[in-house]
C-alpha cells in the first residue's frame, strides 16, 4: 500500500461520504416512485374490484386477471399481430427463454476460467503478505511481467463481454424484444462510458483499501440500473476478486480461522436474512428503493468507521503523520515518525536554552 494510513483512512472517508449521499438521494427519488407507483397498483386494484362488482350485480361474469384487465383483453394482447414475422417471433421466444436460464452454464463456464486465471495469477506473483510459490519478490522483472498479465487476463474478458453485450442488444433490438425499462441498451458510446468509470471505481477502492462493490453498487445506481439487478452484479464481483486471494490466504496459513469462522456465521445469517425476508419484501410490494436505503445506510456506517479509526490511530501515535510508502520496500530499523526526525534535525540549528 503506497498510502500512509491516515492519508487513505482520510480519503476514504471522502469518497464514502460522497457515495453515502449520492446514494441516499437516489434512495429517496426511488422510493418516490416506488410509492406512487404502489398506490397506483392499490387504486387500480380497487377500481377494477368495484367495476367486477356491479358488473356481477347486473348479471354479468368477468373474470379478472392478475394484472387487473379482463380474460378476454389478455388473450387478446398474448395474440401476435397480423405483421410479425414468424422468424421474427421465433427468435424474440428464443432471446426470452434464454434470459429467463438462472444457470447459463457458458456463462458460468466463463466466470470459472476467469476466476482460475486469477487465482494461478495470485499465487505465482505473490503479494499481501504472501509469498510467490515460485521465490519472485518485487525485485524481479518475472513479477511486473505477472503483474501486467493479470490486467491483461481481466480485461480481456472485459472486453470479450462487452462486445457479448453489444452484439446481444443489437440482436434482440433487431427482434422488437420488450426490454425493461431499467435494462441498459448497450451500444459503443455506453460500453465507453460504464467501462470508464468501473475501471476508476476500481482504482478508487484500490487505492484507499475497501471493497469494489462500495463504489461500484452506488455507481450503478446512479446510472439508472435496477437495484436488485445492481446489487447481485456486485455480489458476484466481489466473490470472484476477493475468493482468490482468500484462497491463498489458506494455503499460506494466514487465516485467522476463529475470526473467519465468527464473521463466516454473522455474514452467512444476514444474507439468509436479506435473501429470504427482505427479497420477499421487495418481491411482495415492488419496492425495490429499500435495497438503496439499506446500501446508504451500511456506508454511511462505514464512512463513520473511518473517521473514527483516524482520529483513534492518529492519537496513539501522537498524531504524527507519516509518509508516502515505496511500492517495493525493504524493511530497515529506522522506524521513528518524520515528524519527529525533523524536530530532532532543528534542534541542532536551534539548540534550546535551558
Amino acid at each position: 500500500r503506497l498510502f500512509p494510513n491516515w492519508l487513505f483512512l482520510s480519503f476514504a472517508a471522502v469518497v464514502l461520504g460522497f457515495t453515502a449521499y449520492k446514494t441516499f438521494k437516489k434512495f429517496l427519488v426511488a422510493y418516490g416512485k416506488d410509492k406512487e407507483a404502489r398506490t397506483k397498483r392499490e387504486n387500480l386494484i380497487a377500481a377494477e374490484s368495484r367495476h367486477a362488482g356491479n358488473k356481477n350485480q347486473e348479471g354479468g361474469d368477468v373474470e379478472m386477471t392478475e394484472v387487473g384487465g379482463t380474460a378476454a383483453n389478455t388473450e387478446d394482447d398474448e395474440q401476435p399481430s397480423e405483421q410479425d414475422d414468424p422468424k421474427e417471433l421465433e427468435k424474440r421466444r428464443q432471446f426470452l427463454e434464454d434470459d429467463a436460464r438462472q444457470y447459463p452454464k457458458e456463462k458460468i463456464a466463463y466466470l470459472i476460467l476467469l476466476w482460475a486465471g486469477l487465482t494461478v495469477i495470485t499465487f505465482l506473483k505473490g503479494g499481501k503478505g504472501v509469498d510467490s510459490v515460485i521465490g519472485l519478490t518485487c525485485d524481479d522483472a518475472g513479477f511486473y511481467i505477472l503483474v501486467a498479465a493479470q490486467f491483461l487476463w481481466t480485461m480481456g474478458f472485459a472486453a470479450l463481454f462487452g462486445y457479448k453485450n453489444v452484439k446481444g442488444t443489437q440482436a434482440r433490438l433487431a427482434v422488437n424484444y420488450p426490454f425493461n425499462e431499467q435494462d441498459v441498451l448497450w451500444d459503443g458510446k455506453k460500453l465507453q462510458f460504464y467501462s470508464f468509470f468501473t475501471f476508476l471505481a476500481g482504482i478508487v477502492a484500490g487505492l484507499i483499501g475497501i471493497g469494489g462493490g462500495m463504489v461500484l453498487g452506488p455507481l450503478m445506481l446512479v446510472m439508472g440500473i435496477n437495484p436488485r439487478v445492481s446489487t447481485a452484479t456486485t455480489a458476484t464481483m466481489i466473490l470472484l476478486t476477493s475468493s482468490s486471494v482468500a484462497v491463498m490466504f489458506v494455503m499460506s496459513g494466514l487465516v485467522p480461522w476463529e475470526y473467519a469462522l465468527y464473521f463466516f456465521c454473522v455474514c452467512l445469517s444476514g444474507a439468509y436474512i436479506g435473501k429470504t425476508r427482505i427479497d420477499s419484501y421487495v418481491k411482495k410490494t415492488g419496492m425495490s428503493s429499500i435495497l438503496v436505503g439499506i446500501l446508504a445506510t451500511i456506508i454511511a456506517f462505514a464512512t463513520v468507521g473511518c473517521v473514527v479509526i483516524l482520529f483513534t490511530n492518529l492519537a496513539k501515535v501522537d498524531w504524527c503523520l507519516d509518509g508516502f510508502k515505496a511500492f517495493c520496500t525493504v524493511k530497515t530499523e529506522e522506524d521513528e515518525c518524520p515528524a519527529s526526525r525533523l524536530l530532532l534535525g532543528a534542534e541542532v540549528f536551534f539548540p534550546s536554552r535551558t
